[in-house]
């Protein structure tokens, strides 16, 4: 067995045990991932100017697995401009710095609410769409040639970056992805784009009967979004949670957790585990995360781990927490002392898995030599 393939083996076997409730030969690194936008940055490549092409980002990619430790592949492409473009995309648009930029826009008035419930998908595909995307609020010939054109660059991209990414793989080694699917907790999904932040916000109050219903009626959507052919232990479905933080608790408890909570249930009951990315500050609602099924991934931004892992760290598997802006502020040392810190707290008993507290963007945002001492560290050092 050639040297890659053995690590690659090592690598498995660390997650494998994390899953199992064993205990690994040292702390995986599975939660560094850095954007695309990142890597074209990092290489000293033009953002606006590379992301047109994806096909020619190998290179550009490979320079972030060569000089930052991982067990897994640490990238991340979510987006790309060209089937936005193609859209007449008002939810994401490219701004002058190269990045995409998220307006607060809504495609469903409160008094169409009737309507959406009795069939969201038809009214997501009829009223939704066309308002968000200007190249589908068209004739239906025309539509269908915009809607095409996009599907073609989509699967053009995607198809181009799992081809870069599976090659990388291959060649350092890595764990199998961590995510085989990714959907929304329904609330997210009425709240973001159907009806936006200030909308929903509003809607609790003056309509709070048709959001819960609302959200019942997607729930069945998100689940099929996030179950993929092969359900897995060892793969999940990535969940990022938006806006619990921003609910009162009576709120939360009536408007997200129920069809949340039956979300994730419905997944693991088909054999799909999760990844919940726990964004903000949760630490109001760390008892209601007990309740959600046995290993659930759970990768907080915010709060306080050593609450955290007294009362999820037995029953759920735990990542993030790693502050970057202290990558961006603090000393070397520092940086690595965080490290210790946090695998003295999360590490012991198992169920942990190094990550930092969200995904890398930008080169700015962090001091590349302090990002590459803690990964090191972790890769050479966490033990349980």
């Amino acid at each position: 067995m050639s040297d890659v393939k053995s690590l690659q083996q090592e690598r498995i076997q660390m997650f494998t045990d994390v899953f199992d409730g064993k205990i690994p030969k040292r702390v995986p690194i599975g939660a560094a991932r850095f954007s695309s936008e990142f890597a074209i940055q990092y290489a000293g490549r033009d953002l606006a100017e590379a992301q047109w092409d994806t096909s020619t980002l190998e290179g550009i990619l490979g320079g972030v697995c060569e000089d930052f430790p991982s067990d897994t592949l640490p990238l991340s492409s979510i987006r790309f401009p060209s089937y936005y473009k193609l859209l007449g995309s008002r939810t994401f648009v490219m701004g002058s710095s190269g990045f995409l930029q998220h307006p607060e826009v809504h495609g469903l008035e409160p008094d169409e609410y009737d309507e959406f419930i009795a069939s969201p998908y038809d009214c997501i595909m009829e009223k939704v769409l066309p308002r968000l995307y200007t190249a589908l609020d068209t004739n239906p010939v025309s539509k269908s040639v915009a809607l095409a054109k996009a599907f073609k660059a989509y699967y053009d991209e995607t198809s181009n970056m799992g081809m870069i990414f599976g090659k990388l793989s291959q060649k350092k080694g890595y764990a199998p992805p961590l995510f085989s699917g990714a959907t929304a907790a329904p609330f997210d999904f009425v709240g973001d784009l159907i009806r936006g932040f200030k909308g929903i916000t509003s809607d609790v109050r003056r309509y709070p009967e048709k959001v819960v219903a609302a959200c019942e009626a997607v729930t069945p959507m998100m689940v099929k979004k996030g179950l993929p052919l092969n359900p897995s232990k060892y793969a999940s479905t990535f969940i990022p949670l938006h806006m619990a933080p921003y609910l009162r608790d009576k709120d939360f408890e009536k408007f997200y957790w129920p069809t949340f909570k039956k979300l994730v249930d419905d997944l693991a009951a088909a054999g799909q585990m999760t990844t919940l990315f726990v964004e903000h500050d949760w630490m109001r609602f760390v008892d209601y995360l007990y309740e959600l099924p046995e290993n659930t991934r759970l990768m907080f931004e915010f709060g306080d781990p050593k609450r955290v892992k007294e009362k999820l760290g037995k029953k759920h598997i735990l990542t993030g927490f790693y502050p970057l802006t202290l990558l961006k502020t603090g000393t070397k040392q520092q940086c690595v002392d965080k490290a210790k810190e946090l695998n003295e707290i999360l590490a012991p008993g198992g169920k942990y898995y190094f990550g930092f507290d969200k995904s890398i963007i930008t080169v700015d945002s962090v001091n590349i030599e302090n990002l590459q001492a803690v990964l090191q560290y972790v890769a050479e050092k966490a033990i349980y």
